[in-house]
């Protein structure tokens, strides 16, 4: 990846303020493996949808005001050195932003700090690229036990570029009555765990119901009433929704726009299957707290067995087993008014009866958000620290 960067200076610098820049540059370098690279002209700048300062020096102020009526319709952020009175001046360009209304920051630090900055602007740039002119099916309503999980349609398209998809229940059906799915390496791996064939089948033509809506409407992703095809084609969503995921599809449970929208946003800022599941219990004693549900990415565990779903006891579902070490755990609302992100660790996959098939023990620092001002009740986990990804996501919107 090749990041572009205009370098201004004061004409009173002193001459080692390049050599020390060039050694802040370097350090960014050495850390993400990408080019940075300086932009001869402030056009050249203008192309670039993510775009950098580099203040090499105090006094550099009237530099950038030469050039900011240009470049002044996007965010624009600020690569500050450690010396030359740089610090100073970038705070000094970024207050004259803020009080115009424009967005930007100060990427400030040692080479390894910045370097994890630019890496999460990055990913929040390339998530909302994803984002913009995507359409999400929702098939069916959400489940009647839903009562705060609901989305706002029209700021999901103004904030994101996104729209939603109304697929009536019927058509699903339809689908699934065919018969029918198209092979691949996820099935052709599932049916090697030699589960009961005819539950494998059922579960294979919902999968396949799926996968033509999701090409027939164009979708990035699939939230459906999962709990409706117990009673109208005996069985369950959970294998169909593990298998799209894997995919590349995000699927999500129980009609949840909310949770499918959050589940896309990770996902695409990381790159990462994404587990959307329930709270289910706090362990206050010792600092832990579980969560679980009955369908996972098939991509997502380094070991999963297939199972029952947990509240119906028909169908199939998967118990997988999600590498220990860190987590993040992530959930927007539905009018992304406001956001959930922590990092946590998971250190433990259990097999309870009590619980949806797929169950993390994870630890984190403060459980309060959960018991007293949760975004609804699914929520989304990834592995390893995605934090500032997600944080630098919802600065761009």
């Amino acid at each position: 990846m090749t990041v572009k960067y205009y370098p201004i200076v004061s004409i009173i610098s002193g001459q080692e303020r390049n050599t020390l820049s060039d050694q802040f540059l370097d350090e960014i370098r050495s850390e993400l493996g990408w080019e940075l690279v300086p932009v001869k002209s402030v056009e050249e700048l203008k192309e670039e949808e993510l775009r950098f300062i580099l203040v090499q020096s105090g006094g550099s102020e009237n530099a950038f005001l030469r050039i900011y009526d240009q470049i002044s319709d996007k965010p624009c952020y600020i690569l500050s050195t450690l010396h030359s009175n740089s610090l100073a001046a970038s705070m000094e360009i970024l207050s004259y932003m803020i009080d115009r209304g424009k967005k930007g920051a100060i990427l400030h630090g040692d080479g390894k700090t910045v370097a994890k900055k630019l890496k999460a602007l990055a990913q929040a740039n390339e998530a909302l690229k994803k984002l913009r002119g995507a359409k999400f099916g929702v098939i069916g309503d959400p489940s009647d036990w839903l009562i705060a999980s609901m989305a706002n349609e029209a700021v999901l398209k103004e904030k994101l570029g996104i729209s939603l998809v109304n697929i009536p229940m019927s058509e699903l059906e339809e689908e699934v009555a065919k018969e029918t799915y198209e092979p691949n390496r996820w099935t052709e791996e599932l049916l090697a765990k030699g589960y009961d064939k005819e539950q494998m089948e059922k579960a294979f033509y919902v999968y396949g119901g799926f996968r033509r809506l999701v090409d027939k409407y164009g979708l990035h992703g699939v939230t459906v009433r999962c709990f409706d095809l117990l009673t109208s084609v005996f069985t369950t969503g959970c294998l169909g929704l593990a298998i799209l995921n894997a995919d590349g599809v995000y699927g999500g449970c129980e009609g949840d726009i909310p949770s499918l929208i959050s589940m896309a946003i990770l996902g695409d800022l990381t790159d990462k299957p994404v587990f959307l599941c329930n709270p289910s219990r706090i362990d206050t004693i010792n600092q832990e707290m579980v969560f679980a549900h009955c369908t996972l990415p098939i991509n997502m565990p380094y070991e999963y067995e297939l199972t029952t779903h947990y509240e119906s006891g028909i169908g199939v579902a998967v118990a997988g087993s999600i590498p220990e070490g860190d987590m993040t755990i992530f959930k927007a609302s539905g009018d992304l008014s406001r956001y959930f992100v922590k990092k946590g660790e998971i250190i433990a996959n259990l097999r309870e009866p009590s619980l949806c098939r797929s169950q993390i023990k994870i630890k984190l620092d403060d459980y309060s958000y959960f018991t007293t001002n949760p975004i609804h009740n699914h929520h989304l986990v990834v592995t390893g620290d995605e934090v500032e990804a997600v944080e630098e996501f919802f600065r761009l919107v």
